[in-house]
């Protein structure tokens, strides 16, 4: 009752970090965290060990299986569990439930789902995740173009597992997802900026998941230009993810 009250006023959780016991990340597994993920470097020291925590926890809770002959390698399974914990580390469950596995091809792969040639996608059906090693690499390589596989096809799941699940922060994400579109709703002239912007590319506009998976790229590689140009909608995807570290 008292969280309850809590998100209601403030719209973030009581808490979000408590751990019993600390997961440890080895040094190899901690230089691939500061090689790739400027999210991580920008964290103070308390939250990088709780950062580390989180991806030692995904990486054992998830399958990882390679296809077509690739490799998963510890890099693998460290810098996907990275991107999913860096868009998570907001929430207080931050395992994304939905996904049990994750498919990596070595380049774009043919989908049965629609027969074609697909980069990425998230299958519910099948609790997958399903990504083009070459890809998402290329996304973590370049960090301010706004376009980047891994965090666009796991706030898919996201945003799937927060339609499904009512914990915390699950709640406090679609609700939020919510209050923009009626902010955007309410202010055409807000709405048709967006649209006529050439910061989010037109891919957003297809439907609400892709706006919101391009939304969330746009968010974390470029934040400072989110913010000084649509400030509301900056305000709304922070509280979304209740980011307040890293300089968000």
């Amino acid at each position: 009752m008292l969280e309850t009250a809590y998100v209601l006023k403030f719209m973030k959780p009581w808490y979000t970090h408590f751990y019993f016991v600390s997961r440890k990340l080895t040094k190899p597994q901690k230089l691939i965290l500061r090689k790739y993920f400027r999210f991580y470097n920008k964290l103070s020291a308390k939250h990088k060990k709780y950062f580390e925590h989180r991806v030692a926890s995904f990486i054992k809770d998830k399958d990882f299986i390679g296809r077509d002959g690739f490799e998963i390698t510890e890099e693998v399974e460290v810098l996907i569990s990275g991107t999913a914990v860096m868009l998570t580390f907001g929430f207080r469950d931050y395992y994304i439930g939905v996904i049990s596995k994750i498919v990596v091809y070595p380049k774009a792969f043919f989908s049965k789902t629609n027969q074609v040639y697909h980069k990425g996608e998230f299958n519910p059906m099948l609790s997958a995740l399903v990504l083009s090693w070459e890809d998402f690499i290329e996304g973590l390589n370049i960090e301010n173009d706004n376009l980047n596989l891994g965090i666009h096809e796991l706030t898919h799941a996201i945003h799937i597992n927060s339609l499904k699940e009512r914990d915390i922060s699950s709640t406090i994400f679609s609700d939020s997802f919510k209050e923009l579109k009626q902010l955007l709703a309410e202010k055409p002239k807000l709405r048709e900026k967006l649209v006529q912007s050439d910061y989010f590319r037109k891919y957003a506009f297809t439907n609400q998941f892709e706006f919101l998976a391009v939304l969330t790229e746009t968010f974390i590689e470029t934040p400072q230009e989110f913010k000084s140009n649509f400030p509301e909608v900056y305000s709304k995807t922070k509280q979304m993810l209740n980011f307040n570290f890293a300089g968000y």
